[in-house]
């Protein structure tokens, strides 16, 4: 199964000039946050593939105008082709507003999952904004991951963890590729291409 995988930027390549080219034997595409609604709605129409997504922090605006033809995988294990694709977006909280959350908050939102994890298994991807603590995030607040999906993938043992909001034009090198234990993490800043079935992901239009 081809993959996209998009955050927190807008592709030119793909929005302002669309290269059909990127999108050719993609089967699913999966937002990891901070996208103009627009843009999902518009890859959802020209992909003619599902396309998932969760909030990131500056997803206010999806409240009153959400991405249609999309599908919002919050709190939900969604089944594609026999994956399953868990989503947990927000970010820590620095600040009042929506799709922030405390590790705290996150931890009792994931504890609430419970069923459905029991249910489906545990899960294959799992899709969030924020990263995970100390792995391929920032120091400062609001770039801080969270613990709890450190211990998400210690249980489950996901084959993919795919998250955003640390920009890979930031000042710090941050990572697009990483591994922690037997899940491949992927940072899917602006947009990237992978196979589900690799071994040792890369990304297909580098």
């Amino acid at each position: 199964m081809r993959i996209l995988a998009i955050a927190d930027e807008e592709s030119k390549a793909l929005w302002d000039y669309f290269d059909k080219r990127i999108i050719e034997g993609v089967d699913l595409i999966i937002s990891c946050g901070d996208l103009d609604p627009r843009y999902l709605s518009f890859l959802a129409t020209l992909a003619a593939v599902p396309v998932l997504y969760v909030h990131g922090n500056h997803d206010d605006k999806y409240e009153k105008n959400p991405p249609e033809g999309c599908i919002c995988i919050e709190d939900r294990i969604y089944v594609h082709e026999g994956v399953r694709i868990l989503g947990v977006g927000g970010s820590m909280r620095y600040k009042e507003g929506p799709h922030q959350y405390t590790e705290r908050q996150m931890k009792a939102r994931v504890k609430r999952l419970w069923f459905r994890l029991f249910r489906r298994r545990g899960f294959d991807i799992l899709v969030t904004h924020a990263p995970a603590y100390q792995l391929n995030d920032g120091r400062d607040l609001p770039h801080q991951g969270f613990r709890v999906f450190k211990t998400l993938m210690e249980k489950y043992h996901p084959r993919f963890f795919l998250h955003g909001h640390v920009h890979m034009s930031y000042g710090r090198e941050h990572k697009r590729y990483d591994k922690y234990m037997d899940t491949h993490v992927i940072n899917a800043y602006e947009k990237c291409v992978f196979e589900f079935e690799d071994d040792n992901p890369r990304d297909h239009l580098a």
